[in-house]
């Protein structure tokens, strides 16, 4: 799928943003539209990203436009070329936003190696490869933002994440790099650390949850796309550069390296009692 539409003259800019048709990257791509940027949104399935640019078109500021391509994020010339195609049709992006991620909970006894390798893919070099088409485009017309969505697993290990967790930590190693490698070149960068959130892909997540897993991380209830899509828009429009919703996780962000031992003996103590009980029935 790749859409024609061309921008007026008002548009406020251009945002290319990957996962676009769902999530917190569908209500990224909408706030962004509502305020006058034409968007392009990046993701596999065709049906989704019809479904998608529908959507956004309803949320759109005059002069804003929607295209929808349909890019593997997981292949580099394939993420190389639908972000070429993108600038081609609406110019150099002010915003570039990677949203593209999937999640499969289970830990190291439970999961094939294969699940580690695809959370891998898609989650870190997904977003590698979008930074890396993007930045060049960005720092010869001068910067812009540019916005990586992990996770609070990002932040601390997990019992239960061991796939996903690694695969977010790699995305905050990349963009906290970023963060400097960037700067000079007008380029600013945010990390987003969301909490559970009201999407189509935590719905799926969440029945796959262990029993130690839903005690641990479980009860902190779901946040709505939109509000955690605002914060981050907000953050990257101030050019901060990291954005953790919530008490627990705007505490775990600063002092994450100081709590570690902390949330580690608490996970410990989680599971050791979770198979006492198991052992009892």
């Amino acid at each position: 799928m790749n859409d024609r539409a061309q921008p007026s003259a008002q548009s406020s800019g251009h945002a290319i943003i990957t996962g676009g048709s769902s999530g917190i990257g569908l209500e990224i791509a909408k706030q962004l539209a509502g305020k006058g940027f034409s968007v392009s949104i990046l993701a596999r399935d065709r049906d989704r990203l019809a479904v998608a640019k529908s959507i956004i078109e309803k949320s759109c500021a005059q002069g804003a436009a929607v295209a929808c391509h349909s890019v593997d994020v997981r292949d580099s010339a394939a993420c190389l070329n639908g972000v070429e195609q993108c600038v081609k049709q609406f110019g150099v992006p002010n915003w570039a936003v990677s949203s593209a991620g999937i999640v499969e909970p289970g830990d190291i006894l439970g999961l094939p190696v294969e699940i580690y390798e695809q959370l891998m893919s898609t989650n870190y070099f997904g977003s590698l490869y979008f930074a890396h088409a993007i930045a060049p485009i960005m720092r010869d017309a001068g910067g812009g933002r540019l916005v990586f969505i992990a996770s609070g697993a990002a932040l601390i290990g997990l019992h239960g994440y061991s796939a996903y967790a690694a695969s977010k930590f790699a995305v905050r190693g990349l963009a906290e790099s970023l963060r400097i490698e960037l700067k000079p070149a007008g380029i600013s960068v945010t990390l987003a650390y969301p909490p559970d959130t009201e999407t189509p892909q935590f719905a799926e997540e969440a029945p796959k949850r262990s029993e130690a897993t839903n005690k641990i991380v479980g009860k902190g209830g779901q946040r709505k796309p939109a509000d955690i899509a605002t914060l981050i828009v907000e953050a990257a429009q101030r050019k901060r550069f990291s954005v953790a919703p919530g008490f627990v996780l705007g505490a775990l962000n600063p002092l994450h390296s100081i709590l570690a031992p902390v949330a580690r003996s608490y996970q410990d103590r989680v599971v050791a009692d979770t198979n006492r009980s198991k052992s009892k029935k």
